[in-house]
C-alpha cells in the first residue's frame, strides 16, 4: 500500500496507509522556500526581544482534549541553551495540534534558564536539577513526571516543523498497532542546511538491524507510548553519550516502529557542547549498549549474531584508535571482550 501522510497548511490529509516495513509514504515536498535563513533571523530576533525587554507574559494555549487516550506531554531537557531553548519552546507553542503538557528539565543551567521559564512561560510544568546530572536523567525525570499518555521528546537545540504532532497524532490513530513514531529531519550544520549521507536513512517495520551501526532515530523525532519506557526501562544513566543508540536498540529489538517518509523537524548540529565533540571513541558507548542487549535475552538469534557481529566490528575499530592514543590497558581490555564473543 502506498498512500500517504500529507500536511498541508496545518491540515492531514485523509487515509494514510502504511506500506511494507511500517513506513508511511508522504508526497509533501519540503520545499528550499522554508527560508530557513529567514527563519533562522526571525527566532534569533524573537530572542532578542524576550531577552532584552520585560514583555507580558506569553499565552501558552494547552488542547482542551485531555482524555486518558489523546494525552500528549512534551519532554525538554536542556543544560546552559537558553537561545536555543527559545527556539525550541516557539516551535512546540506553534504546533497545528497543541500539546496537553510541556516539560522543560532544566539540568543545573547557568544562564538563567529556569528564571527565564517560569517568568515567560508559567504554563510549563519546569523541573529543576541543582546540579548538571547529563541529559539521560534529564529526559527520565521528564519521563516520570509526565502525566501524558504519548510522550514527545524535543532536545533543545532543535526545532519542529507546525504540523509534526498533528502528523504524527493522525499517523498513529491510522495504525493503533505501533507504540512510536518517527519521521524524517532537515539537517541544518553551522546555520547552513546540508544533506545528511545515506547512512542515515531513516525506515520502519523491525528496524533493528538498521541500527546496529548508529543511531537512526533522533530523539526530536519521535513520539512514544509511555507504556514503552515501562517496558524497556528508561535511558541509561551511565552512559555519558549514545543513550539514545542505547534505548532505541532495546525498543526496536522488541517493537516495530511507524515511519513518516517526511521532515517534521529541524536537527540542528555543529555547535561545540555536542556530546560527540566532548568524547573522542563513541564506538566504547555503542559497544556497552550492544553488551546489554546481547546479554538481555530479548533478540532473536538472527538479530542477536547481527548484534555480535556490530560489536565485534565496533570493537576492533575501538581498538585500533586505542593504538593510536598509547591506551595500553584499554587496548587489553577490548581485544578481551572482542575473544569472548569471537568464541
Amino acid at each position: 500500500m502506498d498512500a500517504r501522510v500529507r500536511a498541508t497548511q496545518g491540515a492531514v490529509a485523509e487515509e494514510p496507509e502504511v506500506t511494507a516495513g511500517g513506513r508511511i509514504a508522504s508526497g509533501t515536498a519540503i520545499e528550499d522556500a522554508l527560508a530557513l535563513q529567514k527563519r533562522e533571523r526571525f527566532y534569533i530576533s524573537a530572542f532578542l526581544r524576550f531577552a532584552t525587554r520585560v514583555p507580558q507574559r506569553l499565552k501558552f494555549e494547552f488542547s482542551d482534549d485531555v482524555s486518558p487516550m489523546s494525552t500528549v506531554s512534551v519532554i525538554i531537557p536542556t543544560f546552559n541553551r537558553l537561545g536555543s531553548l527559545c527556539r525550541a519552546l516557539t516551535s512546540v507553542m506553534a504546533q497545528t495540534r497543541p500539546p496537553d503538557e510541556v516539560i522543560v528539565v532544566d539540568d543545573g543551567s547557568s544562564d538563567g534558564t529556569a528564571a527565564f521559564i517560569a517568568e515567560r512561560y508559567p504554563q510549563i510544568k519546569l523541573i529543576r536539577h541543582e546540579v548538571n546530572s547529563g541529559v539521560s536523567k534529564a529526559r527520565n525525570r521528564g519521563i516520570v513526571e509526565a502525566r501524558g499518555e504519548w510522550l514527545a521528546l524535543l532536545d533543545s537545540d532543535d526545532q519542529w516543523l507546525p504540523q509534526k504532532l498533528e502528523t504524527q497524532w493522525a499517523a498513529i490513530e491510522e495504525n493503533p498497532a505501533y507504540a512510536i513514531v518517527h519521521s524524517d529531519e532537515i539537517w541544518i550544520r553551522n546555520g547552513r542546511r546540508v544533506n545528511p549521507m545515506s547512512k542515515h536513512a531513516k525506515s520502519g517495520g523491525m528496524i533493528f538491524q538498521q541500527c546496529l551501526p548508529l543511531c537512526v532515530i533522533s530523539p526530536s523525532a519521535v513520539m512514544v507510548h509511555a507504556s514503552v519506557f515501562r517496558e524497556v526501562g528508561l535511558f541509561d544513566e551511565t552512559l555519558p553519550a549514545c543513550e539514545d543508540y542505547d534505548m532505541w536498540l532495546r525498543i526496536c529489538a522488541r517493537k516495530p516502529v511507524l515511519y513518516l517518509d517526511e521532515p517534521l523537524i529541524l536537527k540542528y548540529g555543529g555547535h561545540l557542547d555536542q556530546l560527540s565533540r566532548k568524547y573522542w571513541g563513541m564506538d566504547r558507548f555503542r559497544i556497552q549498549a550492544l553488551r546489554k542487549v546481547i546479554e538481555s535475552g530479548a533478540l532473536e538469534p538472527v538479530d542477536e549474531q547481527a548484534a555480535i557481529a556490530a560489536l565485534i566490528e565496533k570493537g576492533r575499530i575501538y581498538i585500533d584508535g586505542a593504538k593510536k592514543r598509547n591506551k595500553h590497558g584499554e587496548i587489553q581490555d577490548y581485544e578481551q571482550l572482542l575473544r569472548s564473543y569471537s568464541e
